[in-house]
């Protein structure tokens, strides 16, 4: 019984992971596709191989994920799967409206839930929610818009006396690399997170003696994750690529150099961040670079929204399965 559960863990791991990769495709390719630089297919090809590349770029995230935010002694494989569940609701929910949540924070936000449920408040490494989750879901996003904004301004500045035409022709090129980045970045940061919940269920089968991430959850992490984005989250790449903000080259090139450039710096120190936040507060950044009314604020707000409800709505979410499941 016990056996066949952590199987079911794994499994449901692997499924968020796909539709991880599928929701948040959008960080990657939203702005090169809207742009136009690249076709649909082959952004979301080449978005889906350098995400898999990003998930071998090391495990400080997954172990901030298994090891940073609940005690591990309180954490059972039914806990991991009501946190997984609740991670995939909010996900496809999110999905269905086109609405770019994060799918770290909802899965941050079942773990806590879940693991609630079963052994109270006690048990939540609040310091490490405080500085790792809470702290960064504020400031990441803050920085991205920041950096977006004077990369933007910066470009405008150098670019001031140059034909548009020639100007975006080299930003068509340059956007080709930029984009490459961000979906390396976003695979560096988001899959470690699933590779956390698959150790954290084998730490606690006694699978595994300490947290170390075995060299074929990476793997099957960076495959599922890399197949996921290749599906292509249509709906969220709509809103970030073209509902928020009309954009060009110049203007995608800036945003996802930007994000990646928060993302890798928070995957260096263990930090698992949004890198939706942060590619969409860079995209407002770059966009407010032309006025405060080139933004369409009502998407804006959504969005916004969104993201302040997910950790808690996540949390609810989990604790109820746990009491629901007979896990």
């Amino acid at each position: 019984m016990v056996l066949t559960l952590l199987i079911c863990v794994i499994v449901t791991a692997l499924i968020f992971e796909y539709i991880n990769g599928f929701h948040d495709s959008a960080n990657a390719i939203a702005t090169v596709v809207s742009t136009k630089v690249l076709t649909a297919r082959a952004a979301v090809i080449y978005a889906g191989v350098l995400n898999a590349i990003g998930a071998f770029l090391g495990t400080h995230v997954a172990t901030t994920i298994g090891k940073g935010i609940v005690a591990t002694e309180s954490v059972t494989q039914g806990v991991i799967l009501c946190a997984l569940l609740s991670a995939i609701i909010w996900n496809l929910i999110t999905w269905y409206y086109g609405i770019p949540s994060s799918s770290s924070h909802a899965l941050i936000g079942g773990l806590m839930g879940a693991t609630i449920s079963k052994a109270g408040y006690h048990v939540i490494h609040f310091d490490g929610v405080t500085k790792k989750v809470l702290l960064p879901m504020v400031t990441s996003p803050l920085i991205g818009f920041a950096i977006g904004f004077t990369c933007m301004v910066v470009i405008l500045w150098v670019c001031a006396r140059a034909n548009p035409n020639v100007v975006n022709k080299y930003f068509k090129k340059l956007q080709l690399l930029s984009s490459g980045v961000m979906a390396l970045s976003h695979g560096s940061n988001d899959a470690q997170k699933t590779m956390g919940i698959i150790t954290l269920a084998l730490v606690s089968y006694h699978a595994l003696p300490t947290f170390e991430v075995p060299y074929w959850v990476i793997l099957g992490c960076a495959v599922t994750m890399g197949l996921g984005t290749m599906a292509g989250g249509w709906r969220i790449i709509r809103t970030m690529g073209s509902k928020m903000i009309k954009l060009k080259p110049v203007h995608g090139f800036a945003a996802e150099t930007s994000a990646a450039a928060v993302i890798l710096t928070a995957t260096h120190f263990g930090i698992p961040v949004s890198t939706t936040h942060i590619i969409s507060t860079a995209i407002m950044g770059v966009g407010s670079s032309k006025g405060a009314h080139a933004l369409k604020w009502g998407i804006v707000g959504n969005i916004v929204m969104a993201w302040i409800l997910t950790i808690p709505v996540c949390m609810v979410i989990a604790a109820l399965l746990y009491r629901i499941l007979p896990v």
